[in-house]
């Protein structure tokens, strides 16, 4: 690695998505660091596995608890952060902050955002309570004038794909909220921690938002529907959900089981992702035109081709 690279700490490395940013980081080039919680005899076989393989790779492992002396030493030997945190520990960045804060040395901080683009959208309650958390770390950070970049990735590719379709499951049945026409976008996991981690380092992204919106990753439910039966030879029962029932359930359903159909709402039937791009937004794939990203097309061959992942590990 060279020696004036840009050092990358990632906090939550160890999760679904962290793992690919802990490896496109390493892939290129970057000295890497992972803050993790103390590994012990009640830690997960799979994030040990993980974390060997990380120390395989070159990645520089810090243990420790999420406390301000702790975070504010691991800080001063970096230069990036970036935060993957999944959603119930998204307030626990406000102390990543203000570690930043005092360790007065970090040129970019990335928050946990890697969604639809928070400030933007106007979905169902579950969500928006959801989001408002990460509101409220997105005005912390800047207010604080901390260097950032907030990123707005859209969805999963791999978990939608696997959320939409079920492709493992066998099933003729598929269930399509609202009319199915609603365009979303679906960027695979590999390439949303690319871009994050090209982004990080790019001068043109400090103190903006990033929008991942690559044009072959634009689809309608129907439309992955239909390139799934294309690939798989066979036809679906489409199962349409009504508006007014998805509705319903986001309102009827406990908590948390109330967001994920919340977030359904806002992607799939109202298309809240799909905003105008303005002038001043940047986009990820005209920032990078040069990067070969995977479309929707290559990454339903991924489910072709792969066998089944293990529950725990989602796509590796």
């Amino acid at each position: 690695m060279e020696a004036n690279k840009n050092k990358i700490l990632v906090f939550g490395g160890t999760g679904y998505i962290g793992k690919y940013m802990v490896k496109a980081s390493i892939s290129l080039g970057y000295p890497t660091f992972v803050y993790t919680s103390p590994i012990n005899s009640k830690t997960p076989t799979t994030k040990i596995q993980l974390c060997k393989k990380f120390n395989s790779m070159g990645v520089t492992l810090v243990e420790g608890e999420l406390k301000h002396e702790q975070i504010v030493k691991v800080i001063k030997q970096v230069d990036i952060v970036i935060c993957t945190f999944p959603y119930p520990q998204v307030l626990e960045q406000l102390k990543i902050i203000e570690a930043i804060k005092v360790a007065g040395n970090i040129k970019r901080f990335l928050p946990s955002d890697f969604g639809v683009e928070e400030d933007r959208v106007h979905p169902l309650p579950p969500f928006q309570a959801f989001l408002d958390k990460k509101i409220k770390v997105r005005r912390e950070i800047e207010t604080s004038g901390i260097p950032y970049t907030f990123v707005s990735a859209n969805c999963f590719g791999a978990y939608f794909v696997n959320f939409l379709l079920r492709p493992y499951e066998k099933k003729k049945d598929i269930a399509v909220y609202g009319n199915g026409e609603t365009k979303a976008i679906l960027n695979y996991e590999e390439d949303i921690a690319m871009y994050t981690i090209k982004v990080a380092n790019d001068p043109r992204a400090h103190n903006r938002i990033v929008v991942y919106r690559p044009s072959k990753n634009i689809v309608t439910q129907n439309e992955l529907i239909s390139l799934w039966e294309h690939k798989n030879g066979q036809k679906f029962n489409k199962v349409f959900v009504p508006e007014e029932d998805i509705i319903k359930l986001s309102q009827t359903l406990p908590p948390p089981e109330d967001i994920p159909i919340s977030i359904v709402h806002s992607i799939f039937v109202k298309g809240e992702m799909f905003f105008e791009l303005g002038e001043d937004d940047l986009e990820a794939s005209q920032l990078y035109p040069d990067y070969n990203y995977k479309s929707i097309d290559q990454l339903l061959d991924k489910f072709i081709v792969d066998p089944p992942p293990p529950a725990s590990a989602a796509f590796e």
